[in-house]
């Protein structure tokens, strides 16, 4: 989702419940979780103090949403994975301009390197339409090639929900825009990196009534979904999803690009379903999950929990100033185990 995340749009309201338009993960070599950091919140820690309080919970990777010498410089020889946004108001001048492709690698990747470790440059959080981003990232990823970064450190991008269409059952997922979006995956096959995309079934849940909360949360339903396009069985909206993009992206030729889900969450407080302890189950679930793969893909899977804190000056719905897992102060909002079971 987006404008509360990080600072993109906000999510379009979903319809029927697995006619679910979404997005997900699929197998890395190792389960990876991590966890988004937005910074739209009031009394947040320095950045190198939560540098710490990833360390000290046992938090392997990090999102973060623009460049920031600050937290650049907390991250050295933390060991910490790093997926980078340019930010989307970069994303026009970096399509646009190779030289400030090159520049921005320069100031914020080359100055770093290898003391941050850095998994992905994200260029584009959401962005409507997608017009300039492949150029933007075929741009980035030209300026890493010429630093002889390209290997290690991939370019994506981040999509939204919607745009995957015909989603139920999973196996019929198709780009709704397959002009936009099949360069882009073609990109992607090329260079051997993963789409990035932006899983919510909180919002699924919240803006559809028949959704059962438990098959949203990972909990034993009533609820399963028979596939007949390929024999599978889903019984969490979450695999549902996830295997819908994987099916869109085999439709254009992507079948060999893994999914990262860049932002997953629930929210605590605020909207239909946010509590306490529904935000724990999801999230606890979550990260056990990665381990286990979807019926589609089996296999550990690469995650972003989102989000660090509660962020307090965000606009939009209540529900996105609750997504926190910590509080401002550092406590917990809950307690959760991130290495999983």
């Amino acid at each position: 989702m987006a404008a509360a995340r990080g600072g993109c749009a906000a999510p379009p309201v979903l319809a029927a419940a697995l006619v679910i338009v979404a997005f997900a993960a699929t197998a890395t070599s190792v389960r990876a979780i991590g966890v988004c950091y937005g910074v739209i919140g009031s009394g947040l820690p320095s950045k190198s103090d939560v540098v710490q309080l990833y360390k000290s919970n046992g938090i392997g990777n990090m999102r973060f949403y623009f460049a920031d010498q600050e937290l650049l410089n907390a991250l050295r020889g933390s060991g910490i994975g790093l997926a980078l946004d340019v930010g989307n108001d970069k994303v026009g001048d970096l399509a646009a301009n190779p030289a400030s492709a090159a520049s921005w690698v320069r100031d914020n990747v080359q100055a770093y390197y290898p003391d941050v470790s850095f998994r992905y440059i994200v260029v584009g959080n959401e962005v409507p339409g997608a017009a300039s981003v492949l150029q933007a990232m075929q741009n980035v990823h030209d300026a890493l090639a010429s630093a002889g970064l390209a290997g290690g450190i991939k370019v994506s991008t981040a999509v939204k929900m919607d745009v995957i269409d015909n989603s139920s059952p999973p196996s019929s997922g198709v780009f709704k825009d397959p002009s936009v979006m099949s360069p882009i995956v073609q990109f992607l096959a090329a260079n051997g990196a993963p789409l990035l995309a932006n899983v919510y079934p909180y919002f699924a849940y919240e803006y559809n009534q028949d959704i059962d909360l438990s098959y949203a949360l990972f909990q034993p339903s009533s609820t399963t979904v028979a596939d007949p396009g390929n024999g599978l069985t889903y019984t969490n909206l979450f695999d549902a999803m996830v295997d819908a993009v994987h099916a869109a992206l085999d439709k254009v030729g992507g079948g060999s690009v893994d999914v990262v889900v860049s932002e997953s969450g629930w929210p605590s407080a605020d909207g239909r379903g946010a509590t306490v302890d529904n935000a724990r189950t999801y999230n606890q679930n979550l990260i056990n999950h990665a381990g286990k793969g979807t019926p589609r893909k089996p296999g550990p899977m690469e995650v972003y929990v989102f989000a660090m804190f509660n962020e307090d000056q965000k606009d939009g719905d209540p529900t996105e100033k609750k997504f926190g897992l910590f509080n401002p102060d550092k406590t917990p909002v809950y307690t959760i185990n991130f290495s999983g079971n």
